[in-house]
């Protein structure tokens, strides 16, 4: 919205990037009211496809097109061997369609602005080091398949087995177990997630599951599903699934909105604490949503003594959750990071902790 606008119609609220004003929010609505009454012919419900890609409708970055490109890519015979350069040049088509469709986001809008000579690519940290970082979304198992979930920790531990000797097991590629719960068979191996999500009411934490951790993330909050925590549906929980969250089969599965065991940053302090009383060796991150006031919250948990801050942003998510929690939740993560930087900086924490995004 407009600053004009938010000063004469919302005063004091926070605007972070201006934008439309109120004609355009009344050709809005007249568009709607034209298509409920025409002047001429029926009535004609339009699915403008704000969930699911529609001809003609709202663009998204994830269609039939896009996954159908990605899995050809993924799809090629010996892709990590013979079949690389094909599958290279596949993924580089996905990827394409992906920049040409847009854009989606505040970084699709950004470009570099330089007054200074490119350097020589020889001294630019090569991509083998650059993806010793990466660390995938928390996805559970149960949103994913036991297939889908393990080969994420697969490619994640093997990109982490690039790192040479000598360099702290903080700073390489991990996969997020997400907050299902994790088969025990699977620790210790190539097949165990770097990353275990916890917190009150988070399914399937034992002592075995933290241990098996390099990371603690305990998670506050996620922006495409407001206050709902995870959201898994009955029919999605198997006797496996349930044998991991010790659980019933059958039965929905819905984490308490607020943690309620969390009601101050002295309580999570707590929790920090004694999370690294029974992993002393793993790092404990926080998960926080990129809103309004994030950098404040963001300093308190930097104060709470945590190792890693993620910042969420408001699109992504729903494995599992329904359509109707997954709109109008956060801010783009890039606001969120931005304000998290600039708080931390002020208040002499930045230091303190890596930020993640």
């Amino acid at each position: 919205l407009s600053q004009e606008l938010i000063e004469r119609y919302f005063p004091g609220t926070p605007n972070h990037l201006g934008g439309v004003t109120l004609d355009v929010l009344a050709e809005d609505v007249l568009v709607w009211h034209r298509q409920a009454f025409p002047e001429k012919g029926k009535v004609a419900l339009v699915n403008v496809g704000f969930y699911k890609p529609r001809r003609g409708g709202e663009a998204h970055q994830f269609t039939p097109e896009t996954a159908a490109a990605l899995q050809a890519a993924v799809r090629v015979p010996d892709v990590l061997g013979e079949g690389f350069a094909e599958g290279y040049r596949r993924y580089k088509e996905f990827a394409h369609m992906l920049e040409e469709a847009g854009p989606f986001s505040l970084k699709d809008l950004l470009d570099f602005k330089s007054d200074r000579q490119p350097i020589p690519v020889e001294e630019v940290e090569p991509i083998e080091s650059i993806v010793q970082r990466f660390s995938t979304a928390a996805m559970s198992h149960g949103a994913l398949s036991k297939e889908a979930h393990e080969t994420l920790a697969i490619a994640m531990n093997r990109l982490a087995a690039l790192r040479p000797k000598g360099v702290g097991h903080h700073s390489v590629a991990m996969s997020n177990s997400g907050e299902g719960g994790e088969a025990e068979d699977r620790y210790g191996t190539e097949r165990n997630s770097g990353i275990k999500q916890v917190a009150s009411g988070r399914f399937g934490v034992t002592p075995a599951y933290l241990i098996s951790a390099q990371e603690l993330q305990i998670k506050m909050a996620q922006g495409s599903k407001p206050g709902e925590g995870g959201h898994l549906p009955g029919h999605k929980v198997t006797a496996e699934i349930a044998r991991l969250r010790h659980a019933t089969p059958g039965t929905p599965l819905i984490s308490p909105p607020p943690h309620h065991d969390i009601y101050s940053i002295e309580d999570l302090a707590q929790l920090i604490f004694d999370l690294k009383q029974v992993n002393p060796e793993a790092a404990v991150s926080v998960k926080l949503v990129a809103q309004t006031g994030v950098g404040t919250i963001a300093a308190g948990v930097a104060k709470g003594h945590a190792d890693v801050i993620l910042i969420s942003g408001c699109s992504g998510g729903t494995g599992a959750s329904p359509w109707s929690s997954i709109k109008n939740a956060g801010l783009p993560w890039e606001l969120g990071l931005a304000e998290t930087q600039r708080v931390l900086i002020e208040n002499g924490l930045r230091e303190r902790v890596r930020v993640r995004v």
